[in-house]
């Protein structure tokens, strides 16, 4: 089902709410701060992602037996293949980083959603991306996805040991900034190019508000053409959370 967002050009798409039980088929390193594991079954015959920031559910029990539950970017998916790859960050010790370093082919999982999507045009003049290491799958899958000839500019906010190659098929403009406060002055900096442009970004929730006020305030730039997301909280163990868009 697909609703109008007024003048937006985005469209938010609903899907079927399901639970996958899958099994993991391949565990391939990305350098010492994220794994990508793909998952393989029958089950994802049907599975659906619209979206570069879709988010599924990833469900475990912790050692203690109380069920946790995380938001992952469905990373890549193949149809024919039945297969759908996720990455995970390694950072901190979380159930579901545990889960991750520790995971092998042959193993269960249990996966929900993606819920429905935010649809946005690649058609647009230019693509802001921006975000911490969080929102690098997100990043990746955008980049991968834009037409030849699209203008994409990426700030990202990563220790060195997470930063990867970003591959786009157009022109790509990125910056890679050491912390926090280094991320909030290269966008506050940044002169947004001409013509009609899209801004997503994805991260810490109290720096993604900031990076949404510069954006919206002091930019200028439309809120009807931007996407802000909180990927993770301070002080929480599991926080998602729309910033307006």
């Amino acid at each position: 089902m697909e609703t109008s967002t007024g003048e937006r050009r985005v469209r938010r798409v609903r899907h079927e709410l399901r639970r996958r039980e899958l099994e993991v088929a391949r565990v391939e390193p990305l350098g010492p701060g994220f794994v990508a594991v793909t998952f393989a079954g029958e089950e994802l015959a049907d599975f659906v992602s619209d979206s570069f920031d879709d988010h599924v559910k990833f469900m475990l029990e912790d050692t203690g037996g109380e069920p946790v539950r995380r938001d992952y970017t469905p990373r890549r998916f193949d149809r024919e293949r039945r297969e759908l790859t996720i990455e995970f960050a390694l950072h901190g010790h979380g159930a579901a980083s545990e889960w991750a370093r520790h995971a092998r082919p042959g193993q269960r999982a249990l996966v929900g959603g993606p819920r429905g999507s935010f649809v946005v045009p690649v058609d647009y003049d230019w693509h802001l991306l921006v975000g911490d290491a969080t929102a690098l799958p997100a990043i990746s899958r955008r980049l991968e996805e834009l037409p030849a000839g699209s203008v994409a500019i990426v700030i990202v906010q990563a220790d060195p040991e997470d930063r990867r190659a970003l591959h786009h098929p157009g022109r790509l403009q990125v910056q890679w900034v050491d912390n926090d406060a280094e991320l909030l002055q290269a966008a506050r900096a940044l002169e947004l190019p001409p013509g009609e442009g899209y801004a997503w970004a994805g991260g810490e929730a109290s720096v993604m508000a900031a990076l949404r006020r510069i954006l919206a305030e002091e930019k200028r730039h439309p809120r009807e053409a931007m996407r802000v997301a909180a990927y993770w909280k301070r002080g929480a163990s599991a926080h998602h959370e729309d910033l307006g868009d």
